[in-house]
Formats: structure tokens, sequence, C-alpha cells
């Protein structure tokens, strides 16, 4: 006999302290889940206050406005008919806990702590949160007179429990606790649990969410049961993109999947199961064994049906959730991603900031070429979202523009929607090429936007005369027998003074263009040069926010190679062709002046050095032991440890440009971000004398494989 359940799960755009915002957006989801016949909705983590509230989660009023939401939510009939699982902080006996409430035909059930808190790379739940160390356990929670008032409930249990229905059983777990090799949905699909909700905030990074759908599809395979992941999807106020993606998978199978990438700000997915379906899967004498002998969670009884009760009573949604169990989890490519991740992210930045839009120099390179894709990628984003009614997307563009509020101007075409949003300018020197300029101005002219064409040498001269009428020597530029000092000082000027020209016309184009406000200055150095310190500091790498500042050059490549295709802009292939170049020395017969030349290392070592710092957590020494494996047979022993020692170095003694580096968009596990993601001091001992001697001492006598594989190579 057929028991079926309609189930639902979000990802909802919810902003930090955004408690009006949020809540409108949680009363959407609770109203699409119910006209879909959802019986079960689950929301992502901390959705009533936002989960990026960071320290403001230690503030009372935090807590505070999160129970008036929820008392708000409680008075309605929004909860009619429905059990809601609904995120936000509660303080239990003077402890700040990370929670979810359980609420049902205005009552609250069951209010469920997070055990696991996230506590590395980006997150620091610890520093507000406590786990629920009583693991299997409960307590009595004294409800608030705000929520007594509504419900007239004066405790409710507080703890580590499961619910109860007629028909089913559910259980909690949140975001990291999936994550744990002791996850709590082990224990509780042996102790009977069939549905178990996963609420997260958990953020994007390039080709992460193929280990996040693995996790969630081995959650059921063994076990057995139907598993409902929410999450966050949206930037709600810092450097984070959480890539929403609801999905339910079903013993081992993902049954409904949500986007990836979206400017919606709600997004309810909903499939139709057969709980029998789970049962059938539990028929295993292992797993029956185990089961026998697991612990017990204490059962919250609410007299409340999932399923009908009669067979075939159903909305016909089942018949989507075939569909999409038959074509598996869908994945973006990382080119894809880099499309449409920072786009969104853009976007939501833009219209929260209640800004005009954005400026970005233009320096004719592959870096700030990119930048200006991925704007034009989120006007491609806002234009497709247009043409299908998105009244929300609609009137966020139209304030951007300076259209009146009885406005009917609609953002149909990307190009022209770019050109009123986006502001790019050239801001050439006497070493700029012809070259750099015209790839500038024909990029411009192949995305839409508003375009500025300048020479500042007046102004760099000017700087340089200034400079020696005060000290009476004037700096050369090493072509020209200047020294290191003085070849180096004279390219930070021209840097420095586009950052300068940068913001000047961020708040003036729009009042020369007839409008007002002013525009954000979008940075575009990639994770490798942040990483290496290959940047100015204060130069355009300065700047309100920056889309690329965690992506590899490696990926930068492959993506404009995917834009060059997708959005039809031939003019990108001679950007992929040029040698990256920062065109602040003059050029001569005898040299020319070229990114990886400065630095000594390649864009492709840079990542590799990159991933081993961070991801495999190497210092100096154990690097170099691992490259000796990995290029140990093309390169010797000796020559290694001289690329480690130069990166090592190079990246130390740069490092002090990290804690002033534009807030970018997190994308790559090894970014060098020192505001929250890679804690490092930053003044060292640059020359690391004991760890570069104990490479030293290693690579003299370790043997050179290099040449045995090459002369293989030849005889073969």
């Amino acid at each position: 006999m057929g028991h079926l359940i309609t189930l639902a799960t979000c990802s909802l755009n919810q902003w930090a302290l955004d408690f009006q915002g949020n809540y409108e957006r949680i009363i959407q989801s609770i109203a699409i889940a119910k006209e879909r016949g959802a019986t079960l909705r689950v929301g992502p983590e901390l959705e009533i206050s936002g989960y990026g509230c960071y320290d403001h989660f230690l503030e009372g009023d935090t807590v505070l406005h999160s129970w008036e939401v929820l008392a708000k939510i409680l008075a309605s009939n929004d909860t009619i008919g429905i059990i809601c699982d609904i995120g936000m902080p509660v303080v239990h006996k003077n402890v700040i806990y990370n929670c979810r409430v359980i609420v049902h035909d205005r009552q609250i059930l069951h209010i469920r702590p997070k055990m696991w808190l996230a506590n590395d790379g980006n997150y620091r739940e610890m520093r507000y949160f406590t786990p629920w160390m009583k693991h299997r356990q409960w307590e009595d929670h004294f409800l608030p007179r705000i929520i007594q008032t509504v419900t007239k409930q004066v405790k409710v249990p507080f703890g580590d429990c499961v619910i109860s229905t007629v028909d089913t059983c559910i259980g909690v777990e949140l975001c990291e606790e999936l994550f744990t090799p002791a996850s709590p949905h082990i224990l509780m699909g042996l102790d009977g649990v069939e549905i178990f909700t996963n609420s997260s905030g958990s953020h994007h990074e390039l080709r992460k969410l193929y280990t996040r759908v693995e996790l969630i599809k081995e959650a059921t395979l063994k076990l057995g049961g139907v598993y409902l992941y929410a999450n966050q999807q949206g930037c709600d106020g810092d450097r984070l993109y959480y890539d929403g993606c609801a999905m339910i998978a079903m013993n081992g199978h993902i049954v409904a999947q949500g986007s990836q990438f979206s400017l919606n700000d709600v997004e309810v997915v909903t499939a139709t199961i057969d709980i029998e379906d789970v049962r059938s899967h539990r028929t295993s004498r292992s797993r029956g064994l185990q089961a026998a002998s697991s612990e017990v969670f204490h059962r919250i009884e609410v007299p409340f049906a999932l399923s009908s009760g009669k067979f075939g009573d159903t909305d016909g949604a089942m018949t989507l959730g075939i569909q999409a169990k038959l074509s598996g989890a869908r994945f973006h490519t990382p080119e894809e991603e880099i499309a449409l991740g920072p786009a969104c992210w853009l976007w939501d930045y833009l219209r929260r900031s209640r800004t005009q839009g954005y400026f970005v120099p233009l320096s004719g390179g592959i870096d700030s070429c990119a930048t200006a894709v991925i704007v034009y990628s989120m006007c491609r984003l806002v234009a497709e979202a247009a043409r299908k009614g998105d009244k929300q997307v609609i009137a966020d563009a139209r304030r951007m523009v300076g259209e009146p509020e009885d406005s009917v101007y609609t953002p149909l075409d990307p190009h022209e929607f770019c050109n009123k949003i986006f502001h790019t300018c050239y801001m050439g020197t006497e070493n700029s090429s012809t070259e750099t300029r015209k790839r500038a101005k024909d990029l411009s002219e192949a995305i839409g936007s508003y375009h500025v064409d300048l020479n500042m040498d007046t102004l760099v001269t000017s700087v340089r005369d200034l400079f020696a009428f005060v000290t009476g020597m004037r700096p050369q530029f090493r072509t020209h027998g200047g020294s290191g000092a003085e070849n180096l000082a004279l390219q930070n000027i021209q840097a420095r003074l586009r950052m300068l020209l940068a913001y000047l016309f961020a708040q003036l184009l729009p009042w020369v263009r007839g409008r007002q406000g002013a525009l954000l200055v979008l940075g575009s150095a990639n994770v490798d040069e942040s990483l290496r310190g290959y940047l100015t500091k204060y130069d355009c790498s300065s700047a309100d926010i920056n889309p690329i500042g965690g992506i590899s050059k490696t990926d930068l490549k492959k993506f404009i190679a995917y834009a060059r295709d997708a959005f039809e802009i031939p003019i990108l292939n001679e950007f992929l062709s040029a040698i990256p170049t920062a065109e602040l020395e003059p050029i001569s017969e005898t040299y020319a002046q070229t990114d990886e030349a400065d630095m000594g290392m390649t864009y492709d070592e840079l990542s590799v050095f990159g991933r081993f710092r961070k991801v495999e957590k190497c210092g100096p020494y154990g690097m170099f032991t691992k490259l000796v494996h990995e290029w140990g047979s093309f390169l010797s022993p000796v020559q290694i440890a001289e690329k480690v020692k130069h990166f090592f170095f190079e990246y130390a003694r740069n490092r002090h440009k990290m804690t002033t580096l534009t807030p970018s968009y997190h994308a790559e596990s090894y970014s060098p971000d020192d505001n929250r993601f890679d804690l490092r001091p930053f003044l060292y001992p640059s020359r690391f004398p004991w760890q570069f001697k104990k490479i030293d001492e290693v690579a003299a006598v370790l043997p050179d494989r290099s040449n045995v594989a090459a002369d293989k190579t030849k005889t073969d």
C-alpha cells in the first residue's frame, strides 16, 4: 500500500539583519509549498536573522527580533496544515544556540540546537554559538512572553529529539553535521527516522557541489530514507555567495533539484514520494540487527499525518519526482560556475547597496576583461529574468537606471542595460600599447558598456616633476639607466593614479550622464597575483569589491574561452592570445615587460603553490618534499628547491598587501584572503633561514631524476 507524501525544501535569498525582507521570503516559500500540496516545508539555516550576521549574533536585539518574526509567522494562518522547519538563534539558559524551530498549526513542537558547528575556512560559528553537547537528550525551554501570547505555550522541548507524526518520523540535521564522520542521520535512521531535514548556509566554491551532492546521496543510500536539503542563495552581506541548489534525495537518488545560481529570491523545490519505498529499502538483515540495538531518541508526537491516508490522492507531483530521479543530479562546469556565481553575487551587491552601477578600469588584459565579461553575464541574467516577468528584478533595474516609479521600462536587452549600469575606462600612458587600447575599446563595444578612453601622462609627469622639485633628484626607468627602486616607484605612480582616477570617474560619471548617485568600483586582481603579492598596494586592485579575486588565472582563461562562444564575443580570442603584461615600463627593442617574467614563476606554478600552501597545509619544507615527487621527472631537486624558496620569499614579504585586499568573491579553496579565510601573520621572517637551510641540505643529496626521465623519453 502506497503512502504518498509531498515534501518541500527551498533556497531563499536572505540578507543579514533584514528581518522584514527575510520574513516576507519565508512566508512566500511556505505559501508556495502549501499551494503544491506539501505537508512539510524546510528552510535554510538561520533564515530569520540571515546566516551572515557574525558578531551581531552576540547582540540581544538579533535574538529578540528573530522571536518577533517567528511570533508574526505563528500568529498567521501560514503554518496551518503544514509542518515548518524554521531557523533562528535561540538563547537557552543564557547560552546562544544555532537552532531549528519546528512549528505546526501555530504551535512550536520542538527546538533543535545545532550539535556540530562549522568552525574552519570561512566559518567561525563557535565565536557566537555553543554546540549542543547532550546528544539524544532534551530539556524544557521556557518561551519568551511574546511567543506565549501567540501559542499559549509556556515551555517546549529543547534538544536532540525527533518528530513522530501519525504516519512517519522526522529528524533534523544541520549543515555541518552532514559533513562530520559520525553524522546524526546515522543513529536517527537506525532508530526509525524516515525523513531527514538539513538546513544549510553553504557557500559556493568552484567544483564543490559534487561533494555536497555525494554526501546527501550517501546519507540515504546505505541507510534508506528521504533527505531534504535547504540552502541559502545569494549574497547576504559579505564575500560569500550561497549557492542554493535545494534538493530532495531518496534511497541514494536525487529526486528533485533546484538551481545553483539564480536571481530569484525564493525558490521552492517539491517532490511527492512514497514512504513505503523507504521501508522496503530498509529490509536488509544487517541494517535490522544494528537498528535493533541502536540508541533511542525522544519522540515528540504530533497528531498530524504528512500523507493523505488514501492511495492516489495527490496533486500529480509524483511524475516530476520520477523524471528528476531518472536524470540524476545536474552540475555546472567550472566555466559556467564563474559565469553565473560572481554575476549573481554582483547583482545582489548592486541592488542591496542601492547604487547606480559598476565602474572598472579596462587595461586590455585578461583579468579586467574577465571582470567586465562577468558584469555582462549579470546583465544577461537580468534580461533573462525580466523576459520571464520577474517583478523584483525589473523593479531593482528601474531604480538603478533612475526610472520614475510609474515607468514601464524593462531591461530586455543585456547590451542596452549594460550601457546604463556599467562604465569602463582605458587609462593609457606612454607605456601603453595600441593593441591593449584597441582591445579595451572593442570589448566595451561588444558588451555595450559606457566607455571612456583617456591618457594620463600629464598626471604622471606632474607627480614626477613634483618629486624632482622637492628633492632635486629625478627618478628614471631601468631602461633609461635608473635603479631598481626608481623603476618600481615610477611603475607604482601610474598604478596608484589609476586608482584615484577610477574613484573620481565612478563618483562623477552618473552626473555627467544626467543621473544621480555613484558607481561601485570593481577590482580585477586574480587569486594567484594576490597570493604572490604581484600587485601595487592601493592601485586598481583597491576597489569596492572584486568578482575575480578568488579565481585562478588558469580558470579565468578557461572562462574567457567559454564566454567567447557562449556569449558570442569573438574579440575575446585576442585577450586569450595576448601575453599578460602590466605595461608600466617603457618597451625597447631588447625588453618587453611580462607578468610571468616579473613574478619569476608561471601562473600554473602559482596555482600549485597556492593549493599546497593552503589546502594541503604545507610549509616551505613540506611543499618541497611533495613537489620533488610531483615535479621530479622534469626538474632537479635543486631547481625545485629554488622555486619553492622563491615563492615563499615573495609570498612572505608581500603578505602585508592582503590586509588591505579588496573584498573578493570567494571561489577558490586556496584564497589568501586575510580577513576571514586565510588567517596568517603579515610580518614574516621572509628568508625562512631554518626552513630554507633544511630544504637546501635535502636537495643537495637527493638524486636528480629529471635527466633520467628525459633520457628515457628520448629512448622511447
